[in-house]
């Protein structure tokens, strides 16, 4: 009896002993699906973002190939402007060199794709500045023709009339269209009240931008007050202005736009230096900013800051 009754506690524990691993191997075989699911998953979620890295690679290429197709586009006999177009044409050469290489690195894509923003927006301003300068060039070659002509047509007439002319045509060949050079554009921050101000590059530190410049003598100019108008073009292509109301808007070129500041100046036909300030209610950002100054509807002068 007493083995019997042994034996019926062997089988039991025994029993128990293959209940308990068959359950320990469940568990372990529960485990085991549940770390493949997830790997699978993990598996397949870095193989959609790859994708979506080389979509969007080839995008930004795409987007590059096109943008150097339109800064090749862009003429000027602007020595200044050239060599500025011919270095943007070399940084786009470069980025499309770093896509190729990177196609499955998302942050330098997303930094490219970023670069490549900015070099569109610097273009926009690029364009307004070529059809500025090319605007005042038919303008003074419809005035050379027309005074050519003129000269032409008078021709047989009595030598005081030939000296009139001459002298006329000094004056014309003079202008009366006001210059500026020695232009200096640089942002400024302000201190003890706005005493005192002190130069920085730094877009979130400047204030304003300060904007210097000389006005070249000029003897058949108007004399008295003349109403000089900044334009600038920021790195987004965006006209800066205090506000966009019809108060802040000038006529230039035919067209019209907003200025960031005006200066009236009593001029005397002598070299004068002129200073003023634009200001910005949003702050600036960085980037390359183009600043134009114009009198009579008129560029008379322009320059370019970047601010960091």
């Amino acid at each position: 009896m007493e083995a019997e009754k042994n034996e019926r506690k062997r089988r039991k524990y025994e029993r128990l002993m293959y209940l308990f691993i068959i359950g320990i191997l469940s568990v372990l075989c529960g485990i085991l699906a549940w770390q493949y699911s997830e790997q699978k998953q993990r598996a397949n979620r870095e193989i959609i973002i790859k994708e979506k890295v080389f979509v969007e690679r080839d995008n930004v290429k795409a987007d590059l190939l096109q943008l150097q197709q339109e800064y090749a586009s862009l003429q000027t006999n602007d020595e200044k402007v050239r060599t500025e177009l011919e270095a943007k044409k070399a940084e786009i050469a470069r980025l499309i060199v770093e896509a190729e290489k990177n196609k499955d690195n998302k942050y330098i894509i997303a930094r490219l794709r970023k670069e490549t923003e900015t070099l569109r927006t610097i273009m926009k301003g690029y364009v307004v500045t070529i059809d500025s300068l090319n605007t005042l060039n038919i303008t003074l070659k419809s005035e050379k023709a027309k005074v050519i002509a003129d000269l032409s047509s008078e021709q047989g007439k009595t030598q005081q009339l030939i000296k009139e002319k001459e002298d006329l045509q000094g004056v014309i060949n003079t202008a009366s269209i006001l210059s500026a050079s020695n232009i200096k554009v640089v942002g400024v921050k302000f201190r003890s009240g706005g005493k005192k101000e002190d130069e920085t590059n730094k877009a979130r530190k400047a204030q304003k931008l300060k904007i210097v410049f000389e006005l070249g003598e000029n003897k058949v100019a108007k004399k008295g007050n003349h109403d000089l108008y900044i334009r600038v073009m920021t790195p987004d292509g965006k006209e800066l202005t205090e506000t966009t109301d019809e108060a802040h808007m000038f006529k230039f070129n035919g067209g019209r736009g907003f200025y960031a500041a005006k200066e009236t100046i009593s001029y005397d036909n002598s070299i004068m230096s002129v200073k003023t300030y634009a200001g910005n209610a949003d702050g600036f950002i960085p980037g390359k900013y183009i600043v134009e100054i114009y009198s009579d509807e008129t560029v008379i002068g322009q320059t370019s800051v970047t601010m960091q």
